[in-house]
């Protein structure tokens, strides 16, 4: 625990909080401290970073981000960079815990356009911009890590061979895998709990996936969508080299996840049914797996993906929407907590189940292992386990 860390919900000791940083990457000791007041800037006029067109993407009015816990206590305020090439699980993984804390999170962009390509492809758009942030942040929090890659830029003694240091005010990790265990350290308490008597993955019915071919994905995303589950499953699954499409069944390509983070997806629903894919993946959210429930374009694509013998999931609260559609039949299947109970034949000793040419997964925690589940299906216990090393993720034996 860190016992020198302000703690999210404790009332500061002064009018004025002492800024704080959380990072992980090498660019640890260049931020340390140096974001306290930030003067207020003219916004820099809006570019692209090549010249291929992209769609101009209205705001959305339908959700808000979370609203955190109501409370004396004045809320801790983080500033949260990013930039082309930002690791996207690194990013999303620490703002959507924070926020789930209580904290007000401000993600800025240090680019000159607010929409930010991350280093996996996915689009994600910035509250302001950096120059804007005319604000005291009780936390700076980098969304990169000091790889293992890494290690010999960092100063000798500075160094320390471990996956997740804390020293004073500063806490350093070292790859996306940590992200959750550095947020946990920051807040002191995460809703990412998973009870450690399950085993990580069940499967029944045992048959291949292998395809001979880079697989294609449908990831289809709504308003309200869980943003850990949506980045985390397209980031590996692009990381072991399949052809990844994130669809929105929105009106836009732009949606605002669960927690507030803006993703804008590659294509809208009704453009990508035009194509086959080899699996279809859901991500969970309450308010989002419902909204996915009510895309009829959605729906007719899972019939026929069951029906053509090809593969599908869900995580988190979305296999309740197989159930509702009659493509859990005679399968096992595991869910979130809270909607497990409307399955038929339910696995709650598994953070992943996969029957035949079906996947389920748990929820937020068990992203990870539900994905790369997926990736060793698809292409093998050494793909995955080649993905999890560059995740300094521990890939069970």
């Amino acid at each position: 625990m860190m016992k020198t860390f302000t703690p999210l919900f404790q009332v500061p000791a002064s009018k004025t909080p002492p800024a704080i940083s959380a990072t992980f990457r090498f660019s640890t000791f260049a931020v340390y401290g140096a974001i306290q007041n930030c003067k207020t800037q003219t916004k820099p006029t809006l570019k692209r970073r090549s010249a291929k067109p992209t769609k101009n993407v209205p705001p959305i009015p339908i959700l808000t981000p979370t609203t955190p816990p109501s409370s004396s206590v004045p809320q801790k305020k983080v500033l949260v960079p990013i930039g082309f090439g930002t690791e996207e699980m690194e990013a999303v993984i620490m703002i959507d815990v924070l926020r789930r804390a209580g904290a007000n999170v401000t993600v800025a962009s240090v680019e000159e356009q607010l929409e930010v390509e991350a280093s996996g492809g996915t689009r994600l758009v910035a509250d302001a911009f950096i120059s804007a942030s005319g604000e005291t942040f009780d936390l700076v929090a980098l969304p990169t890590t000091c790889h293992p890659a890494f290690m010999d830029k960092l100063p000798t003694f500075w160094a320390v061979n471990s996956n997740l240091q804390v020293s004073g005010e500063l806490t350093t990790s070292r790859g996306p895998a940590l992200c959750k265990s550095v947020a946990k350290e920051i807040c002191e308490s995460m809703l990412l709990n998973i009870a450690d008597d399950n085993s990580r993955k069940e499967e029944f019915d045992e048959v291949s996936w292998y395809l001979g071919h880079a697989p294609e994905v449908l990831i289809p995303v709504a308003n309200g969508s869980e943003e850990i589950e949506v980045v985390t499953i397209v980031d590996i699954l692009r990381r072991a080299k399949a052809n990844v499409t994130i669809a929105s069944v929105e009106k836009s390509l732009q949606i605002l996840a669960s927690s507030g983070t803006k993703i804008i997806a590659d294509k809208t629903i009704s453009d990508a049914a035009g194509s086959v894919y080899d699996l279809i993946v859901l991500p969970g959210g309450t308010i989002g797996s419902e909204r996915l429930h009510k895309s009829k374009i959605l729906k007719t694509l899972l019939k026929e993906q069951q029906s053509a013998g090809r593969m599908f999931g869900a995580i988190c609260s979305s296999p309740a929407i197989l159930h509702k559609q009659g493509l859990l039949k005679d399968k096992r299947a595991t869910a979130h907590p809270s909607v497990i109970n409307k399955l038929n034949s339910a696995v709650n000793t598994a953070r992943v189940v996969i029957d035949g040419k079906l996947i389920t997964g748990k929820g937020l925690a068990t992203a990870t292992d539900f994905a790369l589940a997926i990736v060793s299906k698809l292409f093998g216990h050494a793909r995955a386990r080649s993905v999890a090393e560059g995740l300094v993720f521990e890939y069970p034996r």
